[in-house]
């Protein structure tokens, strides 16, 4: 027999997270304080979403494990656990010592039917346990909120006659009801607390905003009226986006947002925050005396882990690049994110086919490492994504046309390991193949993804062309070792050719600095002339080797710099080879070539 209570808690965290994640972007948009990064509304929405997935697990594929064979202590631990570790942001892990707090007093009074007195009394909990974790509350913000719908159900428990008295009989349907009425209540207290946060919080006012965390809560709680009564959920004011502006606030000298998990034994939250607070800013250490939750913004990620060796594992280290979070707010609040490619194919048109890529795209919120916006349309979570580093406007541009979002790695293709982090938090799936396009960049990504708290595997292409070849067979909907399995397959398929000026003279004297040098994979075939030396790499290119065959498609990408126009090199293969040209925008080299 299904305990109904357990039923009906995972019941209410699904409407809670389906409504959250309906208006998701929204309370992105609102989000201002501590820092204008605009990703409060993800940040809440992971937090749930690892709570729903923790508790299927619990309950079983078929959802008919009841409280008492799970144990009531192990859905205590494993459901706050599971928030814990799921948190992202200030956000986040504030939201899962709310969840924390109210399961530990849910679960605390084992036979006792839920209702109204119980719901005040767990939410008065979770309030308490949130505002503890923060160091410095400020009010006006979703610790705030969360008080005040507490203190509502609690007052009307104490003072009104509109909550009925509940017993073992009660039918489930009716239970419910007066359930959904309570919290229904709760959601119109919490509008109201959240309205008045412009006056308790002088970023809020400043950015003619509310608080986006605050507002958070009382879309989750209007989802849990709706997933309790069946019905859509009662209505919630809308609040326009902030005021392109940037209040005074406590980070504005740190890049990074910084997560991670500490496992270990006889852990103390509080003797931590000193040592992190010397490094940055926004510190929140929760957790028991075996795991802990890190979060704080600091320009220096690898020393704040770097606390923590001596007394427990790091892991799930989650690093997000505030600094383009903010651009990215700005030009989506402005109209300006509009120029992401939305997945369609790079055209392949007839022999000698000219086809152009814009050189002068804009790197926007979804272009340049997947921010989930493309314009005023909200991109969809998606199982798996990819992440290419590259160099050129126009090569950025090709990998989002084929869904992979992108990361600057500069002339030299050289990223940190937390730049590779940072990307990584922003492609907008639940897991990443990385495309380092340098064989530099490998070990620093292969460093990134071990540090990672999503799923991520590094395909093992060394130049962007290869990469570019190698994305089309990636496909959203399977699992990352899937697509870097595909990726791997693809690679086998392709070879790569270049063109660039030589940087010095050669020491067997056949050319010069400055002169042409051509390469088919890593050997020196031509040099020279550069119209001549791009004539011989092709020539070779499609000749084909012994293992391959003639190809039938060869991509040409021309870089800034290349000093021949594209039409001059439609005629320079003939046969059944198709010739695609594009401008790369590259800077180092004059051509990157594919041969497939």
């Amino acid at each position: 027999m299904t305990d109904t209570n357990l039923v009906r808690f995972r019941a209410a965290v699904a409407g809670a997270l389906a409504h959250l994640e309906s208006r998701r972007q929204e309370v992105n948009d609102l989000n201002v304080f501590p820092v204008a990064d605009g990703d409060t509304g993800d940040n809440m929405t992971l937090t749930l979403r690892a709570v729903l997935d923790e508790l299927d697990r619990l309950m079983g594929t078929d959802a008919s494990r009841t409280i008492d064979e799970i144990g009531r202590e192990e859905i205590v631990q494993s459901v706050a656990r599971a928030a814990l570790l799921g948190a992202r942001g200030n956000s986040g892990v504030i939201l899962s010592q709310l969840i924390r707090g109210a399961a530990e007093e849910l679960v605390s009074r084992p036979g006792q039917l839920i209702d109204a007195t119980l719901i005040g009394a767990a939410l008065a909990k979770a309030a308490d346990r949130a505002y503890s974790s923060v160091r410095d509350p400020a009010e006006g913000t979703m610790l705030t909120v969360a008080r005040e719908m507490a203190h509502k159900i609690v007052t009307d428990v104490a003072h009104s006659a509109e909550n009925p008295r509940l017993g073992p009989a009660t039918e489930r349907s009716v239970q419910d009801e007066a359930i959904a009425a309570a919290l229904e209540r709760a959601v119109i207290a919490g509008q109201d607390s959240v309205k008045r946060g412009p006056e308790l919080l002088a970023a809020l006012r400043d950015a003619g905003v509310v608080d986006a965390g605050g507002y958070g809560l009382t879309i989750m709680f209007a989802g849990v009226v709706a997933a309790l009564r069946g019905d859509e959920p009662p209505e919630l004011d809308h609040h326009a986006p902030a005021r392109i502006s940037h209040p005074e606030h406590s980070s504005g000298t740190y890049r990074f947002c910084t997560n991670f998990a500490v496992t270990g034994r006889d852990l103390n939250p509080g003797h931590f925050i000193e040592p992190l607070e010397q490094l940055g800013d926004s510190v929140l250490v929760v957790g028991d005396s075996r795991t802990l939750k890190v979060h704080l913004h600091t320009d220096d990620p690898e020393l704040a882990t770097e606390i923590f060796a001596s007394v427990g594992e790091v892991s799930r280290l989650d690093v997000a690049d505030m600094r383009l979070q903010v651009q990215e707010r700005d030009a989506r609040l402005t109209g300006g994110a509009s120029d992401h490619a939305n997945g369609a194919q790079p055209q392949q048109g007839a022999n000698g086919h000219v086809s152009q890529a814009e050189n002068g795209t804009s790197q926007s919120a979804q272009g340049r490492a997947g921010a989930p916006v493309d314009g005023d349309r909200e991109v969809p979570m998606v199982r798996c994504g990819a992440l290419a580093v590259v160099s050129g406007d126009g090569l950025a541009a090709m990998f989002r046309e084929l869904g992979v979002q992108t990361l600057d790695g500069g002339p030299t293709l050289n990223p940190s390991t937390y730049d590779l982090l940072a990307a990584i938090h922003e492609v907008h799936a639940e897991e990443v193949v990385v495309l380092p396009n340098s064989a530099n960049v490998i070990m620093a990504a292969e460093h990134a993804a071990q540090l990672s708290d999503k799923e991520v595997s590094v395909a093992p292409t060394t130049s962007q062309q290869a990469g570019l070849a190698a994305a089309v067979a990636l496909a959203p909907d399977r699992s990352v070792e899937e697509n870097a399995q595909a990726l791997r397959e693809a690679l086998t398929r392709v070879r790569t050719g270049a063109v660039a000026p030589a940087a010095r003279d050669d020491a067997q004297g056949r050319f010069s600095r400055g002169d042409a040098v051509g390469f088919v994979q890593d050997e020196v075939l031509a040099w020279g002339d550069p119209g001549d030396t791009l004539r011989s790499i092709l020539q070779a290119l499609a000749a084909g080797d012994g293992e391959l065959g003639e190809p039938e498609l060869i991509s040409v990408l021309a870089g800034e710099d290349a000093p021949l126009g594209l039409g001059d090199i439609a005629g320079m293969v003939n046969g059944g080879v198709e010739l695609e040209l594009r401008q790369g925008g590259q800077p180092a080299y004059w051509w990157l070539l594919a041969a497939e």
